[in-house]
């Protein structure tokens, strides 16, 4: 169960931190209806949904991208996507209960750490979503980046405990 969950988990931490939507602004003044700000922790897109014109790497007028949770997304989940390739490996390569003395438990909780560690930045950034600067009197969305960032951290942090608690009982026996 957990080599299934962990890759999963692995997808969609990877996809929402790639995709520039963990916010959404819209009904910005002085801007059609249909304008959409879509803010990441990488990058800005802007779309016209009437005429599907999306246009990414925005500036940053008003230093969303130096915000403190913006930063620490930046970091953590890069370091996240890394902790969960080397806990996989770890997993999949020493994660056999051949050895007569059972492999320590702190080598499977590796997976445990990196959706723990995805899990920080993502929380975090939802609290602080409102406080985020934006254009005064727009409207503020939850983007599908953020969801998708959510999901794979619970996804690696239930397939880290899966694991952990598989592998013991297997090596107890």
């Amino acid at each position: 169960v957990g080599l299934v969950l962990c890759p999963c988990g692995l997808l969609l931490t990877l996809t929402g931190t790639l995709a520039p939507n963990w916010r959404q602004v819209s009904l910005i003044p002085d801007q059609p209806l249909d304008f959409i700000l879509e803010q990441g922790i990488w990058d800005m897109c802007r779309e016209l949904q009437s005429s599907h014109d999306r246009r990414c790497g925005q500036a940053d007028e008003l230093g969303y991208f130096e915000q403190v949770p913006v930063r620490v997304a930046q970091g953590l989940m890069p370091t996240s996507l890394v902790v969960t390739l080397l806990g996989l490996v770890v997993a999949a390569l020493g994660g056999r209960c051949w050895p007569k003395e059972p492999r320590p438990l702190k080598k499977k909780l590796v997976l445990l750490l990196s959706g723990l560690l995805s899990l920080v930045p993502t929380s975090w950034y939802t609290h602080e979503l409102w406080a985020l600067p934006a254009t005064a009197g727009s409207t503020l969305v939850v983007g599908y980046s953020l969801v998708l960032s959510y999901l794979g951290s619970c996804l690696e942090i239930l397939g880290g405990l899966a694991l952990t608690l598989s592998f013991h009982h297997c090596c107890k026996e």
